[in-house]
């Protein structure tokens, strides 16, 4: 298995009360790491040094292809935070219609925030932006893309297959054909097999649960400050705390593969927590996928409104 193949497949408000005490359960002794390689059946290539190297490798990546965190006060004068979650939280609905891979809605929001980092747009073509992004996306990410009409459609034929093909010429030299990026789901696919094999929860809501809270952070502007590996693991941090609040959600386990201790991930966790306690009214389409039986109606599962400081201390 070659070394690209190998890392396509690991690409493959919060209220803290001061005194509130800490819960008498911590659960396991957070001094014992589990060797999570060594015992890897499903993915036999990947274990022990080569998976650490290409895991080092996505963290020095994705500090780079990265949009600005301030284009819309520099750079946008037509459009703001709120059009651009609803061309988001849009683009989710397109890509559960086609069924395909999520990590293509990851990689879309990464090239449009990418290409208004640096070109001013009207309001009128912020979906065309959109769902030119997503088909390339598409056509990076599957080896069989819809045609361009299909797109078309989406827009509800407003725009034209010349109007999308001129788009997508322009993104693309805009974006120097740089496609390859590690997104919060390269990450996430890893660090939640990690949880899965050090916890009591349920595998699907661990699952299901930190995918939603991480589909979350794409709409909202602000998170474009945290890095992806950093918003997979404090979504992995915040679905086992809401699955199980008594118990500390960060371990010696997770902190070895994700290499973050616990109070590195608090600015990330209190944004998503908050994101997750807005979710309906600002991003109705990922709230009402993960509502479905299919993702075992995670969105609907309450969030406690405090977590003790003690879970951000170091283990």
């Amino acid at each position: 298995m070659s070394a690209v193949v190998l890392e396509r497949k690991i690409c493959n408000g919060l209220y803290f009360s001061e005194d509130m005490k800490a819960p008498a359960k911590l659960g396991m002794s957070y001094e014992q790491i589990i060797d999570f390689d060594v015992d890897d059946d499903d993915y036999p290539g990947l274990r022990g040094t080569m998976v650490r190297e290409i895991y080092n490798h996505l963290r020095a990546s994705e500090l780079k292809k990265r949009p600005s965190t301030d284009y819309m006060a520099k750079v946008q004068k037509n459009i703001d935070i709120r059009m651009r979650a609803i061309l988001i939280d849009w683009l989710a609905d397109v890509v559960e219609v086609y069924v395909i891979d999520p990590e293509i809605l990851y990689l879309a929001v990464n090239y449009i925030d990418r290409y208004l980092s640096g070109n001013l747009i009207d309001r009128e073509k912020l979906q065309l932006v959109g769902i030119t992004c997503t088909m390339i996306a598409f056509k990076y990410h599957d080896i069989y893309s819809p045609p361009v009409e299909a797109f078309c459609a989406l827009t509800d034929d407003t725009y034209c297959v010349d109007e999308i093909r001129e788009m997508e010429s322009i993104v693309l030299d805009y974006l120097k054909f740089e496609l390859t990026i590690p997104t919060a789901r390269c990450f996430l696919e890893r660090f939640v097999r990690v949880a899965q094999a050090v916890t009591e929860d349920p595998p699907m809501d661990i699952e299901s649960l930190s995918n939603y809270l991480a589909d979350l952070s794409l709409g909202d502007y602000g998170m474009l400050c945290y890095s992806p590996s950093v918003i997979a693991a404090s979504s992995v941090f915040l679905a086992r705390f809401i699955l199980s609040p008594s118990r500390r959600p960060w371990n010696s386990t997770l902190q070895n593969f994700t290499l973050y201790k616990p109070l590195a991930l608090l600015g990330c966790v209190k944004a998503l927590h908050s994101l997750c306690r807005n979710s309906l009214s600002s991003l109705p389409a990922i709230q009402a996928k993960y509502s479905h039986h299919k993702y075992n109606c995670v969105a609907k599962k309450y969030c406690p409104l405090s977590i003790p400081r003690v879970y951000f201390q170091d283990l």
